[in-house]
């Protein structure tokens, strides 16, 4: 709207002509493009759909000073009296400047080409690559501040030449604004001589083959998907490093490579599906995929590695048993439970390709140890999202949420966790507008027990230690980089990861989260939407969790502690729980909650819980048995697809020498005809 009405009054103040009010426009619709590129980039994007491009608008902006300064040309006595050689050499000079943008930005677009290469690495020492610093993001990608910044000087030119008549000001502006752009042109140039530039495609696509045939990796994870969705990946880290072999992350979209959390196992990606074929003539066996997506049916043409779709978990929601999943040459399920659901749904996985392997994942989340003993009780409620389906059960944050939150903030002896899913609100507004109330709500809860416990503060030392975690966690685990950093200059910071880092990032994340809950009041609500800590971490710390139909109950089994379910699916009861089997070790809470004060009161006194043996026999019909481990299970899942590869390959190898014409012996052909002779 700033902008907008810059220009409108610009116009008036060039046509009229009306020099205060010229330069006002002028310089406020400046400021609000230069705002509008560092805080409101959508709305750049949406300008640009429009062609209202910034170089279009910055050309209109000079444009229209020029326009005034030819209207003042017959009422404001100037030096000059050549007036059109004075005009000409600022039209002259304003597109020379144009000209130079235009070019600089040509090379721009090449030195990116240049350093975007087919393969992204982390975790692996690609030096050889000729890997270099990014040059400054204003000259490769901020081309719109670019434009707008070397602009200054010949726009703030221009107006004083406006207000005192004098020329050589808007000559000197320009000159200004068009030794910039030189400058930038001659930094792109310097960064497009050979012995500057990346490898060429071709060589750095050699050099990955050459790595994989020296690193030989034989068990990998291949994902794909949205920038949301990295946790999907992110939760089979740890149980993949811990497989045998040498594990390989495969991955599809650039941005991606940023978004898997601190690993020290090797991270591929591959966005060109003929790059990813080249992993056909690799060591690697067999890999895992935690979700499905359009691209994953590409690698799964690789006839010499064997597939193996893990999820990211499970629940008794029809998406834990995709038709897809028949596309893989086995599903690897918790338990018993999965198994069942996909003889169920017939679907066409065959009972011999599913394999119980349990949640390795899990392994961290401590057992059930009998009713809360301090002053509070804490409830986790951690509410799915809405999904794709358009199911009103899917989630209770729309109907059941904020009764569910008001009534557990009633009971003065409650500490509430609030994890509600990352992607909730992205499908139905209402979702995320009931998430913002339900915060809003908690906040305001803490407010008010701020007032009557203000002398149950944690120590301040709490917050230093906290703080002191947090710097080593993230020198461990985040990268610095700088705010033009591009994937090269990630390669090549992100090489080879030094040798115990992952026992060190193991031992500070249990250091950090015990200093996290600790620097809270023992009174105090929680709304926990960043990475840390992570659901698994809230488990260990709850006494009760509140979820909906998720994989989340089937992973909070796994402490055998109580929970409930919402139900949103305006099912009864009994209906509810023969429709989803996770739900029958839970109690069942109806959308007004009116079912949270018994449920509360069962939690606190062990005696009134009527669940406690049906959890017991839940955990093992969904996660499997507890001996062997899951880690055990897992290890041994992936040894028994590794060696079915092995196995495949060798039949194809057989295959191909098969096909091959014999030649015949050359001393035997010649006896035969001296017999004929």
């Amino acid at each position: 709207m700033v902008l907008a009405l810059s220009f409108a009054v610009q116009a008036v103040g060039a046509i009229l002509p009306n020099v205060p009010l010229l330069v006002a426009a002028t310089v406020i619709g400046l400021a609000a493009d230069m705002a509008l590129h560092w805080w409101q980039r959508n709305m750049v994007s949406a300008l640009g759909k429009l062609h209202a491009t910034v170089f279009v608008r910055q050309v209109v902006r000079d444009l229209l000073v020029v326009t005034g300064l030819l209207r003042m040309a017959g009422l404001v006595q100037i030096e000059e009296e050549d007036h059109e050689t004075r005009y000409l050499v600022i039209a002259c000079g304003l597109l020379l400047f144009y000209a130079l943008h235009v070019a600089c930005q040509a090379l721009a677009t090449m030195v990116r080409r240049s350093r975007t290469l087919p393969v992204v690495t982390r975790n692996i020492d690609a030096s050889s690559l000729r890997l270099s610093p990014a040059p400054p993001a204003l000259l490769t990608s901020r081309w719109g501040q670019r434009l707008l910044g070397f602009s200054v000087p010949s726009t703030a030119g221009l107006l004083v030449t406006a207000e005192t008549g004098s020329v050589r000001w808007a000559v000197g502006g320009i000159t200004l604004s068009v030794l910039a752009a030189l400058v930038a042109i001659g930094m792109l140039l310097l960064r497009l001589r050979p012995g500057r530039r990346p490898v060429t495609a071709e060589q750095a696509l050699e050099w990955f083959e050459s790595w994989l045939a020296e690193y030989r990796p034989t068990v990998g994870m291949y994902f794909s998907g949205g920038a949301s969705s990295a946790y999907q990946a992110n939760m089979w880290l740890e149980p993949l490093a811990r497989l045998e072999g040498r594990p390989l992350i495969v991955l599809r979209e650039r941005f991606m490579v940023s978004q898997i959390t601190s690993t020290d196992i090797p991270v591929v990606c591959l966005p060109k599906v003929a790059d990813l074929m080249r992993l056909e003539h690799s060591t690697l066996k067999m890999m895992i995929h935690p979700s499905n997506s359009g691209k994953t049916s590409q690698v799964l043409r690789i006839p010499t590695i064997k597939h193996a779709f893990v999820n990211h978990g499970e629940s008794d929601k029809l998406s834990s048993c995709n038709p897809y999943a028949k596309a893989y040459d086995e599903v690897w399920v918790a338990g018993a439970a999965a198994r069942e659901r996909y003889a169920l749904a017939d679907v066409g996985i065959e009972d011999k390709d599913v394999v119980e392997i349990g949640r390795p994942q899990l392994d961290t989340i401590e057992p059930y140890a009998g009713a809360p003993t301090g002053p509070y009780t804490t409830v986790l409620y951690a509410p799915t999202w809405e999904g794709w389906d358009g199911n009103p059960g899917n989630t209770s944050v729309i109907e059941a949420g904020e009764n569910l939150v008001r009534v557990l903030l009633a009971d003065p002896k409650v500490r509430l966790l609030y994890k509600p899913h990352p992607l909730t609100g992205s499908v139905d507004s209402r979702a995320g507008t009931a998430n913002v109330r339900i915060q809003e709500m908690i906040r305001a809860a803490n407010a008010r027990r701020a007032t009557e416990h203000s002398d149950e503060r944690p120590a301040p030392s709490a917050a230093a230690e906290l703080a002191r975690r947090t710097t080593e966690l993230d020198r461990l685990t985040t990268s610095s980089f700088r705010a033009s950093a591009d994937d090269v200059e990630r390669m090549l910071l992100q090489t080879v990861p030094e040798p115990g880092r992952a026992t060190s990032v193991a031992a500070a994340t249990t250091a950090w989260e015990a200093a996290y809950w600790a620097s809270f009041p023992a009174w105090e609500h929680q709304i926990v939407t960043d990475a840390r800590p992570t659901v698994y971490a809230c488990f260990n710390v709850a006494d009760l969790l509140v979820s909906d139909v998720s994989s989340v109950i089937s992973d909070y089994l796994a402490s055998e502690k109580p929970y409930a379910v919402a139900n949103t699916s305006g099912l009864a009861e009994q209906d509810f729980r023969d429709a989803f089997p996770t739900v029958r070790a839970g109690a069942v809470l109806a959308p007004d909650a009116s079912g949270v004060p018994a449920l509360l009161e069962s939690v606190r006194h062990p005696e009134k819980d009527t669940y406690a043996e049906a959890r017991r026999e839940l955990k093992l019909h969904l996660l499997g048995p507890s001996d062997p481990p899951s880690a055990v299970r897992f290890n041994e899942a992936a040894r028994a697809l590794c060696a079915a590869a092995d196995e495949h390959r060798a039949g194809m190898a057989a295959r191909a020498l098969a096909a091959i014409p014999r030649q015949p012996d050359a001393k035997a052909t010649l006896d035969d005809q001296r017999v004929r002779g």
